[in-house]
Formats: structure tokens, C-alpha cells, sequence
């Protein structure tokens, strides 16, 4: 039950100056709530701070990959929530959330 109510929680997305400041569990029940909230804050973006949310699983990875790349690349990534190391290597990211060079 507990985990149900977790996943359920909508994921807090706010624009900082030229931060991106996310809150929640960003996973798959969430993704689709944190897209409508971060899509229009993204243009100008530089960091996107991780530091609040409690995990990350790999629909939330693609979601920050994408934001990351709308952002226009380069963005520097603040905080490490669960998860978030493994998938990106998993999916060969590097620490601005683009794909890395072999």
C-alpha cells in the first residue's frame, strides 16, 4: 500500500532562475504529471536539481534524459537520488544526461 501511495504522489517540478527543481519520486506513475509541469519551464535551463527526490526508475531516467536535451545539452545534473547512477550507466549517460562517447 505504501509504495502504491508513493507512486501515486505528483512529482513538484519549479523553475529557479536557471534551475529546474524537482521533488517527488520521479517514476513511472508520475512521469506523465512531471512532463506537463516541466515542458513549459525548460527553455534556458543550465541545472536541473535532483537533490529532493527520492528515486528515480527508468521513465523517469527518459524524462530527465529529454528535458536534458531540450534544455540544449550541457545541463549540470545537482543531487543523486536512488537509482539515478544505474541507470545512467545502464543507459551510457553522462553527467549532463546525454549519451556518452564510447
Amino acid at each position: 500500500m505504501k509504495e502504491a501511495a508513493r507512486n501515486a504522489a505528483p512529482v513538484a517540478v519549479v523553475r529557479d532562475g536557471d534551475m529546474l527543481v524537482v521533488s517527488g519520486a520521479l517514476v513511472r506513475a508520475a512521469v506523465a504529471g512531471a512532463w506537463t509541469r516541466a515542458l513549459p519551464l525548460i527553455a534556458g535551463v543550465r541545472r536541473i536539481d535532483l537533490a529532493q527526490v527520492a528515486e528515480v526508475d527508468s521513465a523517469g531516467m527518459a524524462l530527465l534524459a529529454e528535458l536534458a536535451a531540450r534544455a540544449g545539452g550541457g545541463v549540470t545534473v545537482v543531487g543523486h537520488p536512488a537509482g539515478l547512477a544505474d541507470l545512467r550507466a545502464a543507459y551510457r549517460l553522462d553527467d549532463s544526461l546525454a549519451f556518452a562517447s564510447a
